[in-house]
């Protein structure tokens, strides 16, 4: 059985959440059922299915925040958070 697509808002909403320098604050929770994406009270939530184990976890929302504003996963990096659910992202373009 194919694992479902994740839900995602759009890409204008996620945009607006980041500051002048590039930065996105996401709050993760992993190890979730299902993966998605949701702003919720000015902020970017994000539950993955990965593990919080070896970087599976910080890759997958990467991997996630990229698809949803359609980048490639090399323009958006980990700036702080490597082990904490409050991460800040770094988004270029």
């Amino acid at each position: 059985m194919a694992k479902p697509k994740p839900t995602l808002p759009a890409a204008e909403v996620i945009r607006a959440l980041v500051d002048g320098e590039g930065r996105l604050p996401v709050r993760v929770t992993p190890g979730a059922r299902v993966e998605t994406l949701e702003v919720s009270e000015g902020r970017l939530l994000a539950k993955v299915r990965a593990k919080p184990e070896d970087g599976k976890a910080n890759d997958a929302v990467i991997h996630l925040v990229a698809s949803a504003l359609n980048l490639a996963a090399s323009r958006v990096r980990l700036l702080r958070g490597a082990t904490s659910r409050e991460k800040m992202l770094a988004v270029e373009g």
